[in-house]
């Protein structure tokens, strides 16, 4: 590996390359904007060329092999500090890479197709490329000063991307949202970079890993918490979770950059990265496990009651990075990142499938009124759907193995990454605080029933019965003819995301399955990778438990499947809804508000503050900061307006003052 070490730093070099290209021709030439098909190619190929480049290096390493880091150059020294730029390859830092640049070329080449007709194609894709380039910094840093640049870039490039249509005010109102929620994270994480350095004097991951020892139980405990926090924010945890739904208010390309492959792994990869220290506190992980497990069912409920198709997915997106979470609580930072590979592949052929549906739907829309007919409805609302599978084949059908993934069912990717979360959950359950962990467990088996439902009902109700216009039959009718099925572009992407939602979960098939035949078997291929990187919770439970609990997660995401088909596969979607929540009640209704957690933080936080500005800060602003400056430049005035009295310009008065001078100074000489 050592001597293919030079190859590192292009991954990060070429993303940046792609960025500065496209943004700077761009910006300077009117007539390199028009040509789209070259934009949209040097972007992509500024991704897909990483990609190759870490797919080589993935046949070069071994699960056992040794980190390798490269310096480019000293970044900041200051007194016996010193920190460089420089790029950490290992296993873990590998396999997000492969996934960053694997999926985000796909959702590159997406955008071709999708972004054509946009007036800031050129911008778009610079924006992405930039992403790219800062997501890289994040998983490839050798320290964390470097990781928290990416950390901080990837946030600015969400704010640039979700508020890209920014002469909405909408959408640049989810930018700004999405910007300062991450500010709070992002603050406590930069508190936790203080006190890491103040008890091993360094931020390098090698001397950070290397010094746990060093740590209080305290220090662990306070650290891994702050470090927590800005996870919450970067991954869409509780309370910090508010952000991600809105920022679907951006193109749907970056709704799958973000939600796949992205920003939102970040925090699931900073604490996998820092496993060793977090294993350290029994307290911390538990804490870890609670968020995560309340993030994921209170997403889910969420999403029951949805009908904006992007939406209901943005939930499910929190939902999920809620069951990593959870497993990273219960010490299975494999099964975390297996999930995160999956979810990565499913997630974004669920985003980019329904960007082909809004693609669809957006051109109707586009159509009726240019034959004068005054229809107007919500693209992305399920309501106005209904029966597409007809129309859009191949965005139908790759949507629907995706939700298969996702909804636990085998042999699909979902069903082995969840399974293991749940089985890792409930073996957490046969130690410390073991009862907490099975009320966790049965939290997620309830969010797993949940996902499958919602995910389904999304489905069926976008692709199955008739497609309709509510209160518009005739409309409906016209309509229909301007249905049709996404460019290559955009379907080839979806068949590709689609195989590896197939495929994907084989890495991670679980050793007791194999050996409960065989004898011995040893065929999980992602824990053979990460083994030497991460440091995971042992097995406590037989295989005969294991299977049980496979068995049973099986029958929770069957049973979710069939109730939502006995639901909604008849185009009942609304009267179905109005049913639940008729049995639910008041509960249903709090689902649907989202817990009002955005009325709560405005009226607990952002108006008191706004408030308090206006009502002290303000007053004290004006009265003492500046009343304290100008009272400083009144003295300065009334002096200059004393002493102009004296520069009369006459030698005389001049020849006086020297006279008068050299008086006093003799007579201070004379009597001391």
């Amino acid at each position: 590996m050592d001597t293919y070490v030079h190859l590192v730093p292009w991954i990060v070099i070429i993303p940046l390359v792609g960025f500065l290209f496209n943004g700077l021709f761009g910006l300077f030439s009117e007539s390199f904007q028009t040509r789209k098909t070259l934009i949209g190619s040097i972007a992509t190929l500024a991704v897909f060329i990483p990609f190759l480049i870490a797919a080589y290096l993935f046949i070069l390493m071994q699960g056992d092999s040794e980190s390798v880091s490269v310096s480019l150059f000293t970044w900041i020294e200051v007194g016996d500090f010193s920190t460089d730029i420089g790029y950490r390859l290992d296993q873990l830092s590998l396999l997000m890479v492969l996934v960053v640049t694997g999926v985000g070329a796909l959702i590159h080449f997406y955008s071709i197709g999708y972004m054509a007709d946009d007036e800031g194609f050129w911008k778009f894709f610079s924006f992405l490329n930039l992403f790219i380039f800062t997501m890289l910094n994040l998983v490839l840093a050798d320290n964390m000063l470097l990781l928290f640049l990416g950390w901080e870039g990837v946030g600015l490039c969400s704010y640039l991307l979700i508020g890209f249509w920014y002469t909405d005010m909408a959408k640049s109102d989810a930018a700004k949202k999405a910007f300062l929620y991450n500010r709070v994270g992002d603050f406590a994480f930069l508190i936790a970079l203080f006190m890491i350095f103040q008890v091993i004097g360094s931020l390098r991951f090698e001397d950070i890993l290397n010094g746990t020892n060093l740590f209080t139980g305290e220090q662990v405990f306070i650290i891994g918490l702050l470090i927590l926090i800005g996870a919450t924010g970067k991954s869409a945890q509780i309370p910090l979770f508010v952000w991600l739904p809105d920022a679907m208010a951006g193109p749907t390309p970056v709704s799958a950059l973000i939600h796949a492959a992205t920003m939102v792994t970040s925090g699931i990869y900073v604490i996998s990265r820092l496993s060793p220290l977090f294993m350290l506190s029994a307290e911390l992980m538990l804490f870890v496990a609670v968020i995560g497990a309340f993030t994921a069912v209170i997403a889910a409920t969420i999403a029951l009651t949805k009908y904006d198709i992007k939406a209901v997915l943005a939930y499910s997106t929190v939902s999920q990075l809620g069951f990593m979470f959870l497993a990273l609580g219960t010490g299975a930072y494999v099964a975390a990142m297996f999930h995160l590979v999956t979810h990565a592949f499913f997630k974004a052929c669920l985003f980019l499938g329904s960007g082909s549906v809004i693609h669809a739907m957006h051109h109707v829309e586009n159509k009726l009124h240019n034959e004068g007919k005054k229809v107007h409805f919500d693209p992305q609302d399920m309501r106005f759907m209904g029966g597409l599978k007809n129309y859009l084949p191949h965005t139908y059908k790759t949507f629907m193995i995706a939700t298969i993934a996702i909804a636990g069912i085998p042999p699909l990717a979902g069903f082995f990454s969840k399974d293991e979360i749940l089985v890792m959950t409930f073996n957490a359950g046969m130690g410390a605080y073991g009862e907490v962990y099975i009320g966790l467990w049965a939290l997620a088996l309830v969010t797993a029933f949940m996902t499958a439902f919602y995910m389904f009902r999304l489905t069926l109700g976008t692709f199955h019965g008739t497609f309709r216009l509510p209160g518009k039959i005739k409309e409906a009718k016209d309509a229909e003819k301007y249905l049709h099925e996404s460019p290559f572009t955009m379907t080839s992407v979806l068949w590709v995301l689609a195989g590896l939602s197939i495929v994907g979960g084989f890495i991670g098939i679980p050793n007791f399955v194999v050996s409960t035949f065989t004898g011995t078997a040893d065929v999980n291929l992602i824990s053979n990778w990460l083994d030497h990187v991460t440091l995971n919770a042992d097995l406590i439970i037989g295989k005969e438990v294991e299977w049980l609990l496979l068995f049973g997660s099986v029958v929770i995401a069957l049973l979710g499947v069939f109730t939502a088909f006995r639901m909604y596969d008849y185009n009942q979607l609304e009267a179905s809804d109005a049913g639940i929540s008729e049995k639910l009640g008041a509960i249903y209704q709090v689902w649907s508000d989202k817990y009002k957690l955005d009325e709560i933080y405005e009226g607990g936080i952002v108006h008191p503050t706004i408030r308090f500005s206006d009502r002290v800060l303000a007053v004290f602003d004006i009265r003492f900061i500046d009343g304290f400056v100008n009272a400083v430049a009144s003295i300065v005035r009334f002096i200059g307006g004393v002493m102009r009295y004296f520069q009369t310009g006459l030698v005389q008065t001049y020849a006086y003052g020297i006279v008068l001078g050299v008086i006093v100074i003799v007579a201070m000489l004379l009597f001391r």
